[in-house]
């Protein structure tokens, strides 16, 4: 006859091993979806680096003949809501193209601070040059160029993670410098159990080592990520404001060409400049 101590212990044995069953199927949905979200980000500049190694400069036409085999489904989009955001600037932006990453001329030393003034708000960004040199050198080379002025900002994910993507002249998801720059800092402190915490900004790349080029995103939530895009630097906190203002007007259905869920509101930079201090 069976106890009531041992019947106890049975019941114990057996509740953990529930939770044990349950804990195994979380991580593995866990793993799951952060391999799914790193395709998002992970394919979006395959087209600009396939281009490059072939010395061909990406125009108008190569954009619509790759964007749909290059660039991955995104997250699912909100319902359509007003524009919060004015009108652009007069200008067209640039889709000029370099063979190579610009001489490496940035003071590690230096305090640098990046301004994209768009067309919902000024966001601010205090860079990381010590952490990631190659990163903030060639955001100066290229806000230097003008190359990010008049550029639109192509995504917006809602589900899963949550960030605002910008950087191509394109505005398909598939533009480029015509150079790559390493990966950097992925081994930030802020980078805590898979998370790009909010105000980070990151590079995006193809989801191979070393193949950053000019797009880049602005985490508004923290996002479950694994720690492969360069961390380089954060919004400050009136930024952060214009991003949530951004989000909350929410995304539009995938278009069927690229796969990007562009932001309702009409994120354009019209400016962005490198101040080093």
């Amino acid at each position: 006859m069976v106890s009531q101590e041992q019947r106890r212990r049975q019941l114990a044995r057996e509740k953990f091993l529930r939770q044990q069953q349950r804990r195994t199927s979380a991580r593995r949905k866990a793993r799951m979806r952060n391999a799914a979200i790193a395709s998002v980000l992970g394919v979006i500049l395959i087209g600009s680096v396939a281009l490059y190694t072939t010395g061909v400069v990406l125009g108008d036409d190569d954009d619509k003949t790759n964007a749909s085999a290059e660039v991955t489904p995104s997250a699912s989009a909100t319902s359509k809501a007003p524009d919060p955001c004015d009108k652009p600037a007069e200008g067209k932006a640039k889709t000029q193209t370099w063979k190579k990453e610009p001489e490496l001329s940035v003071d590690e030393s230096a305090k640098y601070t990046m301004k994209l003034e768009t067309t919902c708000g000024d966001i601010d960004i205090a860079l990381k040059a010590k952490a990631a040199p190659h990163t903030v050198n060639s955001f100066d080379f290229l806000a230097g160029k003008g190359y990010f002025d008049h550029t639109k900002c192509h995504r917006l994910t809602t589900e899963g993670i949550y960030v605002l993507q910008c950087g191509d002249p394109t505005a398909q998801g598939n533009g480029g410098p015509g150079y790559n720059i390493p990966d950097e800092n992925l081994k930030d402190k802020s980078l805590k159990d898979n998370t790009y915490p909010a105000g980070t900004v990151a590079m995006a790349n193809t989801g191979q080592p070393d193949s950053g080029g000019s797009q880049f995103f602005l985490v508004y939530q923290n996002s479950q990520l694994p720690p492969s895009y360069t961390p380089f630097g954060t919004v400050s906190e009136e930024g952060m404001t214009v991003l949530k203002k951004i989000a909350a007007a929410g995304a539009q259905p995938a278009d069927p060409t690229t796969g990007n869920t562009a932001p309702n509101a009409t994120v354009v930079i019209n400016k962005a400049t490198v101040t080093k201090s």
